[in-house]
């Protein structure tokens, strides 16, 4: 599979995606202490919806389109508004031109004392990617295999804060290499809370990293899944989950709220649904 950030930006993995990482920072925000992200996989950080390269899948239409067209229920637009904020705040108009990767997404999100370290390893993503930040006190851009900045950035100096990994899965050993990366990452900081971004394409090779997780020691992991329909190996993307290690006490509550939503508006046939669930207990 070939998830380069640039072909699918706002699809139905990005909806998901940025609901979850919008509410983390909100939660760490409830206390006044800043806090440090770190985003493995941080792609270029903005997208032109009308590039040559969304152009060729058109993705968004089906994503935060489609979300932005619907009349959203008064209990899910609370908890939705500061994502859907920021991307309005990026297109003043009446129609959907940019829409903000993680990278932008968690800089509109951060208060002056949050801080916001991005890796990225294409050569050319990561040209944009500093450009875009540079000069920006509060952000860090360095290229660099995001696997490798995991490891090397846990704890950060706040010893608060998230961890969002989002790979590019083109290579077929990615989820043991996000694993083994995860499970060495813990060990060096154990309360640090890491939300991991996933196609639901191969069911074994979720089932099996999380089993690893468990034998690992980690606790207190929560799976999060939003399906518009029934995919596998052999079709396109139809349905992402996350694995979130150290939720806020909150997390699940909220994702019960906002999940079915999406999965009434964005469903595209048999299979659509959603799932909260506790992988590992405290």
């Amino acid at each position: 599979m070939n998830y380069r950030h640039a072909y699918h930006a706002g699809n139905i993995g990005d909806v998901l995606k940025h609901a979850v990482l919008t509410r983390l920072i909100l939660y760490f925000q409830r206390k006044d202490k800043g806090f440090r992200i770190l985003d493995t996989h941080a792609g270029i950080g903005l997208y032109d919806l009308t590039s040559e390269e969304t152009g060729k899948t058109g993705e968004w239409l089906a994503g935060i389109g489609k979300v932005l067209s619907e009349d959203m229920p008064p209990h899910v637009l609370d908890l939705l508004k500061p994502w859907l904020e920021a991307v309005r705040q990026l297109n003043p108009g009446s129609d959907l031109t940019f829409y903000p990767g993680s990278p932008c997404l968690a800089r509109a999100l951060m208060r002056p004392n949050d801080r916001l370290t991005l890796t990225e390893l294409h050569p050319d993503d990561f040209k944009i990617l500093a450009r875009r930040f540079g000069g920006d006190h509060q952000v860090k851009t360095i290229h660099l295999d995001g696997w490798m900045g995991l490891g090397g950035f846990v704890p950060p100096k706040e010893k608060r804060g998230l961890v969002l990994i989002d790979p590019a899965y083109e290579v077929s050993d990615e989820f043991d290499r996000m694993t083994n990366a995860l499970v060495k990452a813990h060990k060096k900081w154990a309360k640090g809370t890491y939300a991991l971004w996933y196609p639901l394409k191969n069911r074994k090779a979720v089932d099996r990293m999380h089993a690893s997780f468990s034998e690992a020691g980690l606790r207190d992991v929560l799976g999060l899944e939003l399906k518009v329909g029934q995919s596998g190996p052999d079709t396109v993307m139809l349905g992402s989950g996350m694995t979130v290690i150290n939720p806020p006490f909150l997390l699940a509550e909220e994702m019960r709220t906002i999940l079915p939503w999406f999965a009434k508006v964005l469903r595209q046939g048999p299979g659509a649904g959603w799932a909260v669930e506790t992988v590992i207990g405290e």
